[in-house]
């Protein structure tokens, strides 16, 4: 019986070694920088982790499959490294000498990466699945609508516009009844000029026209008659 039971062992590890290798045909290579992600708080990667590991992708298995058939011993994992590296297959349970074919464990884990990565701190970039593209976040839509933005931006340029128009018109309003309102002061001032020629007052002579001294006009009169 004992024999028996080795016989079985040694048949079961030799088809999770056939399985799991790297570079199999349905293996995928896991990479984790606890150290970068958690500093001085990251935690060592032994059985437990290991342990947990499956589990997340037995229920990521289950989750996306119609068969909740997956169970933790359906996930093999193989060639771990210190530095936290390792490659994992799982096997389908409703045939134990075959392994779940690539297309459905990427789609699975694609579907549970968020629930994974929570499971052990860790994101995207810290917890590699190599071969496996890295789940898109949605994107964040922004709490204003971009048209409302938009016609803000116009709206506030249309009343600038305005305003400028406005202030600019007032402006030249008041510097067009500046202009006759000084040339009028500037009439008045010349006007009121009066000059001092020959000791006597006088008016200041029209250039165009002329203006006749009363003094000299006397004189005129006095010898016209000879």
């Amino acid at each position: 019986m004992q024999g028996f039971l080795l016989l079985a062992f040694s048949l079961v590890t030799t088809a999770h070694a056939e399985f799991c290798r790297p570079d199999a045909q349905n293996a995928f290579k896991v990479r984790l920088s606890l150290k970068t992600a958690l500093g001085d708080n990251a935690y060592a990667w032994d059985a437990s982790e290991e342990y947990l590991f499956k589990a997340m992708v037995a229920f990521a298995m289950r989750r996306y499959s119609s068969q909740k058939t997956t169970q933790i011993s359906n996930v093999l994992l193989c060639n771990v490294t210190d530095r936290v590296s390792f490659w994992f297959v799982v096997t389908d349970s409703s045939k134990n000498a075959t392994t779940v074919p690539r297309g459905e464990v990427e789609a699975a884990i694609r579907m549970t990466r968020n629930r994974i990565n929570n499971a052990f701190l860790l994101n995207d970039r810290t917890m590699q699945f190599l071969k496996i593209s890295s789940t898109l976040s949605p994107p964040t839509e922004p709490s204003v609508p971009i048209w409302l933005v938009v016609f803000g931006v116009v709206f506030c340029l249309i009343v600038a516009g305005i305003i400028f128009l406005i202030v600019s018109g007032i402006q030249q309003r008041k510097k067009n009844n500046k202009e006759p309102a000084e040339t009028e002061n500037l009439e008045e001032k010349c006007e009121a000029t009066v000059t001092i020629e020959n000791g006597m007052p006088c008016d200041m002579l029209n250039l165009k026209t002329g203006q006749i001294n009363g003094g000299y006009a006397a004189d005129d009169e006095r010898f016209t008659p000879l």
